[in-house]
């Protein structure tokens, strides 16, 4: 699954300019394993672990991680487009 996972990741995010992580695409949602749903969050994928960086509204960076062997589930969340 892990090959799926990243696929999902690369779908939902853009590539960060001179970095090798990538942030969220304008107006997506990220939500692993049914927990909290990230919104303005920045990716770095790495082979074994995704680690997930939000800038709170203090200045405070909280990076949180996930095994890529223990991810269930990921859920993308986006704007419907209206035919």
């Amino acid at each position: 699954m892990k090959a799926t996972w990243e696929k999902i990741f690369e779908y939902a995010s853009m590539p960060l300019h001179g970095t090798m992580s990538r942030k969220l695409r304008k107006g997506m949602r990220l939500q692993i394993n049914e927990g909290r749903v990230y919104e303005a969050a920045v990716l770095f994928l790495s082979e074994k672990f995704v680690r997930l960086t939000e800038v709170e509204a203090d200045g405070t960076a909280v990076n949180t991680y996930y095994d890529l062997d223990k991810i269930m589930s990921i859920r993308t969340l986006s704007p419907s487009e209206k035919a």
